[in-house]
Formats: C-alpha cells, structure tokens, sequence
C-alpha cells in the first residue's frame, strides 16, 4: 500500500467518527470546542489503538495463512465496505447526545463504535507489509481532524446529507480490496 491507500483507508475509517460528531455537533452547544476536542480525541484515539490491536493479533496467526492473506485482505475491505454501504442506506434513528456535556463513558463507547472496522483494517494491513505504527498514526490524526470538521460544520450545514459520505467511504473501502488482490495477482502497476 502507498501512503495514499493509508490515507484513503484513513479517509474511510474517519467517516464514522465524522458523522458521529456532526450529529453531536447538532444538540450540543454549550462548550462547542471542549465537547469537539473530547470527541476528536475519543475516536482519534480509538482510530489509533484498534488498528494496532488488530495487527498484532494477526501477527501471531500469520505463518498458517500466508497462503491466501490477499484473498483474507481482500474479503475483509469487501466486507468492511458493504458494511458501510448497508449502513449507510439503512434506515437510521436519531442517536444524538442531548446533554451539554459528554461523559467519560459515552466517550468510551463512542471511541470503541466508531473504531471497530478500524481493528479490522490493522488485519489487513498486516497482509500489506504496512509500517504499523506509521499506518495508525495517520489514521488516529485523519480521524481527529475529521472529528473536529464534523463538529463545527453541524453548526453550518445542518441539511448535509450524511449517507453520501458513508456511501463514498464504502466504496472506497471495497476499492482498496481489489487493489490489493490485483496487486498481489501482479495486475495492478
């Protein structure tokens, strides 16, 4: 993978933690930047500890399916993808916090929610010789980023369409899949 696949993967992963923080962004509105920052630093770090989590487990398992781990690569971010796009057309209720305030355990949860398919996707880019480290590095910063983002423009653009996003972030996802079984078939340049 090249630093624009991580960054992409890092792109896709991060709609969760956005779409997460622009419905916060919705209801809450006293103390906008705390409650921003808690959020962004709750999936950022999430984001950046599943991934590892996930390539470490694989690590240990790695000699008995080194056979077909692109075949593995490749189904996980299908898989991931059609997630994503399932959820994204999937009729959604309404789960937004309408506290002030964040608890500690809501920001837990939400950072382990939206950083599930981030576990994942530290499988795959094991089978991918991507530097971990480096790798989760990107994806926790992209993802606080995008968690702030999504926070302030719930202020401002109230009528965004969230399933667009996490159709594009599915489709990215399942992208990334065939890249990575053509490239190991040597289809891919």
């Amino acid at each position: 993978m090249t630093i624009a696949d991580i960054l992409f993967l890092a792109l896709a992963l991060s709609v969760d933690a956005f779409v997460a923080s622009f419905s916060y962004g919705l209801v809450i509105h006293r103390r906008p930047l705390v409650n921003a920052l808690k959020l962004a630093a709750a999936t950022g770090g999430g984001q950046f500890i599943m991934p590892i989590i996930g390539w470490l487990g694989t690590k240990s398992v790695h000699v008995y399916i080194e056979a077909f781990d692109h075949w593995i690569a490749f189904l996980v971010f299908l898989a991931l993808g059609l997630n994503v796009i399932g959820n994204a057309l999937s009729p959604k209720k309404d789960s937004a916090q309408t506290e002030s305030e964040l608890s500690y355990k809501m920001l837990l949860m939400l950072g382990l929610a939206t950083s599930i398919d981030a576990c994942v996707a530290g499988v795959t880019l094991y089978f991918t010789s991507v530097p971990i480290m480096a790798a989760a590095t990107v994806i926790g910063i992209i993802t606080f980023i995008n968690s702030l983002i999504g926070f302030r423009l719930s202020s401002c653009l109230q009528k965004l369409p969230t399933k667009y996003l996490e159709l594009a972030a599915g489709v990215i996802l399942i992208f990334l899949g065939v890249k990575v079984l053509l490239e190991h078939l040597g289809f891919w340049l």
